[in-house]
């Protein structure tokens, strides 16, 4: 703490911040409000201060550039209002705590220091000569994070600046008033980091920028990597990070880079809302959010029923003896392996050559061209044109044998039935009809230049010879042929979409028992255990219209290297959460469809839960290979913040081999509780449930392994008359704080004041690939960590030094 003279010295010096920002923001409100009104009006009298009249060139010509003026007008006061309003917001923001943290700071060659207090967002007098408060995204803000009084130096783009640092200090504020003052060394004061981590967990996450961390720090203002891997252990403030990272490069980049240029990829979709606040907490637009699944839902769901990757999980932890078992599980790790990513271009190839499976074009149960005939063509092309090149030439090839048949199928019965159909009133009317569609140049119909083209022709006709054409037959045969126009429109359609290009066929022929021909077909080295059973399962599905989760990213990509890459060059970065459950085939295929964009992946291995996991740790060659060492970043982060460190060094016991160094903020050791019988567990949860909450523990996590476990514990609990619970699954969108019930899958990258384990029994828990599941299940909890069982303890618990946890029955 601080002497007497210098709180005085911060107080007043807080006391005249306050006041500055109290006559600022007075002074924007009624520029904000009159800019709004301003805006409202023009919108409003848009049109009234345009005289629009387009009876010459002269007077178009007037008409446009009334309109150019008045949208200038508009878009330069709908821009100051936006700049004012985002000024006013940041200065509103500040009011309760204007800063957390100050250095004073000595450029070297300068005869003077500077006291430089830093906050959320800058803010300077009004002349604009003194700034009160630094920006934490400032370089020179940089300071405070990475160095302790002494030497210290910033990058700014015009180089580095060095001097010397005589002061490094921090602060807690609240409404305006000093609660806490603390002055520190190297990193952010233990004092400030007690405080800010002993609090209850919240339902959303917050900003860390007052307790940012050196090593956290480099993560954020890294501007240089094209690959950027975060391996951090549990509670290592790996997403916090990020979020401030996003928050920075927007900062950094503003004008150049803009929040829906940045893509989240979360674990699911109730963590979304878990981060949701933190960008709009700092005064930014929060970036583009996502699934991975979503993505996959996006392309292929109108096409098949997909597995998500907690199906996947669900049944990687069914019984090892459920029959093909071994097989899929078998095919899960080939079919997100690298190998499986060359066989595939490999396929592609060989495609080029022979093998390519098409639909043929049917209509009113005739085959108008047959696949075979659509083969001949497609292998007439050239060999050394790319594949997806040779399939535009045969769209364009199949659109113009489709626009040759419509004139065969104008003598065709069908099409003089449809016509004979119609009423004179309905002649009539489809007639108008068509006249008011083409007039609109409708897009519905997809009419205008034929019906152009076709009654252009009449009406010349009509004119210089009247008396020869009789103009109703003329009408009659227009009819005719926008009947078969529109008959012929899905196929067109369907062309246009490569509809006739049988994927599926292609992705199954894959998957041939035997594995000689899957060799010669993708120049394979070897094919994994059990392949002709796991031929079956994928063929089975594939007959169902269904795809494994294993299945749906290389269907995509093989679709993709047949009918042409889809890209996305507007997004610049790219940010990966729980980095580990992703396989190097999806990364692969991330950096293809984002190839602009720089790439953040964040995860720990220790919690490697999904089967096509990646170890980011050892800083996979699948990774690093994506944009070359020299553009790639490994940074580990092995303090933990999130628990205790009576919890920290319970839940390291269960994975040895991993660094895990824990932050000295003490607790009750983890309670083991065996019981004698399921019943009996569900009282005691209950029990146990009440006295957390009695303690002022408002988020509560019943935590099982399976969403089977999930319903039965919420079941057993209900009955005991537990009250406010709340049963999370797949489906759950939104994450609030109580009393929940979920599976440890959900559960990844949220964390809670308490972690109840309900079942910790051999009997859930025994396979060694189920260990990190458990130990994720664990790291949850802050502040308590409690395991039930009514049988023998999980194998991963025996061994584990005595002391470290408190053991009741």
């Amino acid at each position: 703490m601080i002497n007497a003279d210098d709180w005085r010295q911060e107080q007043e010096r807080l006391d005249l911040v306050t006041e500055e920002l109290q006559a600022a923001v007075a002074g924007l409100e009624p520029e904000v409000a009159g800019l709004h009104e301003q805006v409202t009006e023009i919108r409003k009298r848009f049109w009234e201060e345009v005289t629009v009249n387009t009876s010459t060139d002269e007077d178009f010509e007037e008409t446009f550039y009334s309109i150019k003026q008045q949208e200038a007008l508009l878009s330069e006061r709908e821009r100051s209002h936006r700049v004012r309003m985002q000024r006013y917001k940041s200065m509103k923001r500040l009011l309760p705590s204007p800063y957390f943290g100050r250095i004073d700071f000595q450029e070297e060659g300068q005869g003077h220091g500077e006291q430089i207090y830093i906050g959320v967002a800058s803010f300077a007098t009004e002349d604009g000569l003194d700034f009160l408060v630094y920006d934490w995204r400032t370089p020179v803000a940089s300071m405070y994070y990475d160095h302790s009084p002494g030497a210290a130096a910033y990058e700014t783009p015009g180089g580095e600046i060095a001097g010397m640092m005589t002061l490094k200090r921090q602060y807690q504020i609240r409404s305006g008033e000093l609660q806490n003052v603390f002055d520190t060394s190297l990193t952010i004061g233990d004092e400030l980091l007690q405080q800010v981590l002993g609090k209850g967990a919240d339902s959303q996450m917050r900003s860390i920028v007052a307790t940012i961390q050196k090593e956290q720090n480099t993560i954020i203002r890294d501007d240089k990597s094209r690959m950027l891997i975060v391996q951090g252990a549990a509670g290592s403030g790996k997403t916090s990070a990020a979020l401030q990272r996003v928050a920075y490069l927007l900062y950094k980049h503003r004008g150049r880079i803009s929040a829906d240029q940045i893509v989240l990829f979360s674990p699911n979709p109730m963590f979304n809302s878990y981060v949701a606040t933190v960008l709009p907490e700092l005064g930014e637009e929060n970036m583009q959010q996502t699934t991975f699944q979503e993505y996959l839902e996006y392309w292929l769901g109108a096409e098949f029923r997909l597995e998500d990757s907690f199906g996947q999980i669900e049944y990687a932890m069914s019984p090892e003896t459920e029959s093909g078992f071994e097989a899929r599980m078998s095919g899960m790790k080939y079919k997100a392996s690298g190998d499986f990513l060359q066989a595939l271009r490999n396929y592609a190839l060989w495609l080029g050559t022979e093998g390519m499976l098409f639909r043929s074009i049917r209509f009113r149960d005739r085959e108008l061209i047959t696949a075979a005939r659509i083969k001949s063509q497609f292998y007439s092309y050239a060999p050394s044109i790319r594949l997806a090149n040779r399939i535009v030439l045969l769209r364009d090839w199949l659109l113009r044998e489709l626009a040759a048949l419509e004139v065969k199928e104008l003598e065709a019965d069908w099409a003089r039935d449809e016509l004979d159909y119609l009423d004179t009133e309905q002649y009539a009317e489809a007639y108008s009809t068509l006249l008011k569609k083409v007039q609109r140049q409708s897009a519905v119909f997809d009419f205008a230049e034929q019906y152009e083209e076709i009654y252009g022709e009449l009406r010349g006709k009509e004119q210089g010879e009247e008396n020869v054409f009789d103009y109703a037959e003329q009408e009659e045969g227009l009819l005719l042929r926008l009947i078969v126009k529109e008959s012929f429109k899905p196929l067109r359609r369907e062309v246009r979409r490569l509809k006739f290009i049988d994927v599926t066929g292609l992705y199954g022929q894959l998957f041939t028992d035997n594995a000689d021909s899957y060799r010669q077909m993708t120049d394979a080295a070897a094919v994994p255990e059990l392949w002709p059973e796991i031929c079956g399962q994928t063929k089975e599905k594939l007959d169902r219209s269904e795809l494994f989760y294993e299945d749906a990213t290389p269907y995509l990509y093989l679709k993709e290297l047949i009918e042409g890459t889809r890209t996305n060059t507007i997004v610049r970065h790219l940010f990966i959460d729980e980095g580990q459950d992703y396989s190097p085939f999806q990364y692969a295929f991330l950096k293809q469809l984002f190839p602009r964009a720089r790439m953040t992946v964040l995860g720990d291995f220790g919690q490697a839960v999904f089967p096509q996991a990646t170890n980011l740790a050892a800083n996979d060659s699948s990774l690093t290979g994506l944009y070359g060492e020299e553009e790639t970043s490994l940074i580990t982060l092995v303090r933990s913040y999130r628990s205790t460190r009576q919890i920290v060094e319970f839940t390291k016991s269960l994975l040895p081999e991993q660094e895990i160094v824990p932050f000295e903020r003490n607790g009750a050791e983890p309670c083991l509780t065996k019981l004698g019988s399921a019943g009996e567990r569900a009282v005691r949860i209950k029990a146990d449930i009440a006295a957390l909450r009695a303690e002022g523990l408002d988020s509560i996590a019943v935590i099982t392994k399976t969403a089977a476990e999930s319903r039965e514990a919420y079941n057993a609990l209900s009955s005991e008359g537990c009250e406010e619970l709340r049963l999370v699954t797949k489906e759950t969108l939104t994450f609030e704080k109580g009393i929940l019930v979920l599976p440890v899958y959900l559960a990844k990258g949220v964390e809670f004041d308490a972690v109840l384990i309900y079942d910790a029994s051999a009997q859930v828990y025994h396979r060694e690939s189920e260990r990190k599941l458990f130990y994720t299940a664990c790291t949850r909890a802050m502040h308590q960590l409690m395991l039930y069982t009514a049988g023998d303890w999980t194998p991963y618990i025996l061994g584990i030094d005595e002391t470290l946890y408190n053991a009741k029955s």
